[in-house]
């Protein structure tokens, strides 16, 4: 297994190594994005192997701060340990934290207007003065070439510089059953890590939830024996309104933690969003099939 990248039809670039896949996008000066994309290949070669050296402690509860080799890894672990009086490991953050590693290149370089680092669905933004992207909100998450059911604009005068989205029918598993979570941080790693919690707090106990030990889905699961969604059927409307009351009271603690900026919960044709500029959106949810 070796890194691998190619320039897209569009201009984008794709690297791929292992588990890692990013599409990298930026705008400016030729020179300057070809300089950012050299070192960023660099140092993308290298990250993979980092983490793969210190896996099972990465993989371990957290409770407490640790030392680690790794910069991807020393900042999963600071992005995860404010969750530490819940269940969580390092790996909740992982996509983003590699992201927000290689986005540091881009933004180095004065000529590169703008840049985004997409993993997976974790994106990393540099954004100059006066700049802005347009994000597309996918709440259905099980589908990689679902359609935006909206947008929203994040420039470079808001705090956000990272867009992560998780839940039950993506390509992490869940403890909880949201369709979707949105959350808009400070950096991908701590919207990568809030998506992950608020996800899992989005929970109900019904019969049309199946659930499995997440060991016997995937042998090398940082979540051990926990049950993890694998199915969510029609749910009654009360049921539905109260997984996301609890989710979004949740998102709302988050808030005011000064963790996330902005988040938006899906379940079942149902939203829940808070904070500037979810809150403006109007979301028309498709109930998932």
């Amino acid at each position: 297994m070796q890194p691998q990248r190619q320039q897209l039809i569009d201009g984008r670039w794709h690297f791929h190594y292992g588990p890692i896949d990013l599409i990298i996008s930026a705008d400016g000066e030729s020179s300057a994005i070809e300089r950012a994309l050299s070192v960023c290949w660099l140092r993308f070669a290298q990250i993979l192997p980092e983490l793969v050296e210190e896996l099972s402690v990465l993989r371990q509860p957290l409770k407490q701060m640790r030392w680690l080799a790794s910069p991807v890894a020393r900042r999963m672990v600071r992005t995860c340990y404010p969750y530490r009086t819940q269940f969580i490991t390092p790996m909740a953050a992982v996509a983003g934290a590699v992201a927000d590693e290689l986005i540091g290149f881009f933004a180095a370089e004065p000529e590169i207007r703008r840049a985004s680092i997409n993993n997976g669905g974790d994106i990393a933004l540099h954004l100059q003065a006066g700049q802005r992207y347009t994000i597309g909100l996918v709440t259905d998450i099980a589908s990689l070439d679902a359609e935006p059911q909206s947008h929203f604009e994040v420039d470079a005068s808001m705090p956000v510089r990272g867009v992560a989205t998780s839940g039950w029918r993506g390509r992490s598993m869940s403890l909880g059953i949201a369709d979707s979570v949105t959350v808009l941080a400070q950096s991908a790693a701590m919207a990568d890590a809030a998506a992950t919690m608020i996800a899992n707090a989005v929970n109900v106990q019904h019969e049309a939830i199946q659930r499995a030990p997440a060991s016997a889905l995937k042998d090398d699961t940082d979540l051990g024996d926990l049950l993890v969604t694998t199915h969510v059927g029609p749910l009654p409307a009360v049921l539905i309104q109260q997984a996301l009351d609890d989710g979004a009271k949740y998102a709302q603690y988050l808030l005011g933690e000064g963790l996330i900026f902005a988040a938006a919960l899906t379940l079942q044709g149902q939203s829940r969003l808070l904070g500037e500029p979810l809150d403006r959106l109007a979301l028309q949810v498709r109930r998932a099939a």
